[in-house]
């Protein structure tokens, strides 16, 4: 089906973009957006943006802490229907954040895709550092 084939390499392009953000180039990833003031993004250190411009921004900050890092992305679900698909998983692999040293990262990320012409585009990030699992007894 051409929609899940188009799907699937929008989804390779922002998983290689993703690499590209951890070692410092936030530009990959920003185009794989919406230029759109409905894009808004959750972001895992906080910032909770709403348009086109907002958004870029805070990627190009969040770019611009990174040095030497890569992303394994882990799509736990992936799911379409329409104009819109997401994705539901993890972003994994080590970078150095503001000049530290390099660290394993894992991300518990949620993206929204939306169909633009024959192509997919990001609406919408989620993401946050995944808090312990509270029915496990704490050691």
């Amino acid at each position: 089906m051409k929609d899940n084939h188009e799907l699937s390499l929008a989804m390779q392009r922002v998983d290689k973009a993703l690499t590209a953000m951890r070692s410092g180039n936030p530009q990959p990833y920003i185009d794989c957006w919406v230029n759109s003031p409905d894009a808004t993004l959750f972001g895992a250190w906080g910032p909770m943006e709403h348009g086109v411009k907002a958004v870029t921004d805070t990627f190009q900050w969040v770019g611009s802490r990174f040095t030497g890092g890569h992303t394994d992305v882990e799509h736990t679900v992936v799911a379409q229907s329409g104009d819109l698909a997401y994705t539901v998983g993890f972003e994994r692999g080590p970078a150095s954040v503001a000049n530290g040293p390099s660290k394993e990262m894992v991300i518990r990320v949620t993206h929204i895709y939306r169909r633009s012409g024959d192509d997919w585009k990001l609406v919408h990030r989620h993401a946050d550092f995944p808090p312990p699992d509270q029915r496990k007894p704490s050691q």
